[in-house]
Formats: C-alpha cells, sequence, structure tokens
C-alpha cells in the first residue's frame, strides 16, 4: 500500500472508528448506572467527549498499525475501559453480563444506522446532484459509512468472542451456572495474552470473519 491510500484511508475511518468505540464504552457505562452503579457517572465517563475515552495504544496506534500489516482488511481498537463496580448492582452476575452486551449492541445498532442512511440518503442523494458535488461531499460521506458499517461489525463480533475480559466472555459468565461462570473467569487475568496471540496468529480473522459475513449479508438485506 502506497502513503497516499494508507493516509486516505486514515482520514476516512477516523471518525467512524472514533464514533464505534466510544459509544461502545459509553452504553457500558449507560446501562450500568440505570442498573444501580454510578462509578461511570461520577467519574465522567457518559460523556461523548473523545478525550475522555480515548486511549494511545488502542485508539490510535493499535487500528492504525492493524490497518497497515493486514492491508486495510482487519481494524480493530479500544478506547479506556468504562469502570463498573458490579458490587453496586442489584444482582451482580446478571447485570454485570447486560452491561457487557450493551456495547456490542450499539455497534450492531450503528453498522444497521450505517446501511439506512447509506441506502435511503446517501446513494439517492448521489443520482440527483451534480457530479462535482458527489465527488466533494457525497463520496467521502459514502465511503465513511461504509467504513462505519465494517468497523462496527468488527468491534461487535470481536468482542463478543467468549474470552474474559471481551463482553462475550462476561456475557458468558453471566449466562453459565455459578461453578462454570468461576472457572471461566480463571482466564481473565490471560484474556488479552489469548487475544492478542489470535491477532498476532491471524487466527482472530478466522473466528470471526464467518461471522461477519454473515451479519453483513443479513443487513444488507434492509
Amino acid at each position: 500500500m502506497d502513503a497516499v491510500y494508507i493516509l486516505r484511508q486514515v482520514v476516512i475511518s477516523a471518525l467512524p472508528i472514533l464514533i464505534a468505540i466510544i459509544l461502545h464504552e459509553v452504553a457500558h457505562g449507560f446501562i450500568a448506572y440505570k442498573l444501580g452503579d454510578s462509578t461511570a457517572k461520577m467519574m465522567g465517563r457518559l460523556t461523548l467527549n473523545p478525550i475522555a475515552h480515548i486511549d494511545i495504544f488502542g485508539t490510535i496506534l493499535m487500528p492504525l498499525l492493524l490497518f497497515i500489516f493486514t492491508n486495510g482488511q482487519f481494524v480493530f481498537g479500544y478506547a479506556k475501559p468504562v469502570p463498573i463496580n458490579p458490587y453496586n448492582f442489584k444482582n451482580p452476575k446478571r447485570d454485570m453480563a447486560i452491561s457487557a452486551a450493551g456495547g456490542p449492541l450499539t455497534n450492531i445498532s450503528l453498522a444497521f444506522l450505517s446501511v439506512l442512511i447509506l441506502k435511503y440518503t446517501i446513494i439517492p442523494i448521489s443520482t440527483l446532484v451534480p457530479d462535482d458535488i458527489v465527488v466533494k461531499f457525497v463520496k467521502p460521506v459514502l465511503m465513511m459509512l461504509t467504513a462505519s458499517i465494517s468497523i462496527n461489525t468488527i468491534l461487535a463480533v470481536f468482542n463478543m468472542m467468549p474470552i474474559p475480559p471481551l463482553d462475550g466472555g462476561r456475557v458468558l459468565m453471566g449466562l453459565l451456572p455459578n461453578k462454570q461462570a468461576a472457572l471461566l473467569g480463571k482466564i481473565e487475568p490471560f484474556g488479552f495474552i489469548i487475544v492478542l496471540i489470535l491477532v498476532a496468529t491471524g487466527l482472530a480473522k478466522y473466528i470471526i470473519m464467518p461471522f461477519i459475513i454473515l451479519f453483513l449479508s443479513l443487513i444488507d438485506m434492509v
């Protein structure tokens, strides 16, 4: 990939990535707040201000490096995790699972919304306005929405892998009986190491791509 292509794709993907990961984390905190835990609210994390959520490595460097080394085929990132205290919940096991599910569900919603705007607003507009308007304004928005669909789908599917501390691991712990949930919880200290190995070896792509293809085919029917 040449430098001009990389720069263009980074500019196009920057805003969708920020929106996707910030709303992902805010959703965790907002649902936790509604279930009785005000930790995120007290720490100023129920805000859309990106400064409160940006993690230098997870939000900036990791997506950029993944984009370069995978030739734009796989992009993943994260914001600073929103703090949640499960002891503030009435039912810690259940409510932690619900809070965890909020992030991926938000990304799925953003992917659907991007599809709707793209198919029923941007594409029709592109057939009505002059070509210079299409090139200068409509096409960049179209490319951002396309990136939003891909990014939000990847974030949702990747985060739902059943490995704690990923959201899927926390949801699974909430569904399992206490003994099995405790056993799964013992993986958590090694969870990110497992995830990094899956990403570094390329195995993550083979695990999640079938689900991404399935999900994209479903939303394409909207």
